[in-house]
């Protein structure tokens, strides 16, 4: 990490660190709980689509799938609530 040079009043200079920058937390399509919902939700709607209607029909099937976002929804909110992603600021 490159330094920037700053003089103070008295006129010395000091060498500061470049400043670091961070977003709340990393992307969600960089997550592995987005795979894991994706397959979790093909998983339930294939399975509808196999069985027999009278066991396990669409009604549940689609139940189950919004159960499913509510609950990635619920962790990525947990994800983002204190996790910082940092990188190097390089506006000069």
């Amino acid at each position: 990490m490159s330094t920037n040079v700053h003089t103070d009043n008295a006129g010395q200079s000091k060498a500061l660190p470049e400043r670091r920058v961070s977003t709340e937390t990393k992307a969600s399509f960089k997550s592995s709980e987005l795979i894991a919902y994706v397959l979790a939700v093909l998983g339930v709607l294939i399975a509808s689509a196999v069985v027999d209607a009278s066991d396990f029909g669409p009604q549940e099937a689609w139940f189950y799938v919004t159960l499913l976002t509510i609950g990635y929804m619920v962790s990525r909110g947990l994800a983002k609530s204190g996790s910082r992603e940092f990188f190097d600021d390089d506006n000069r």
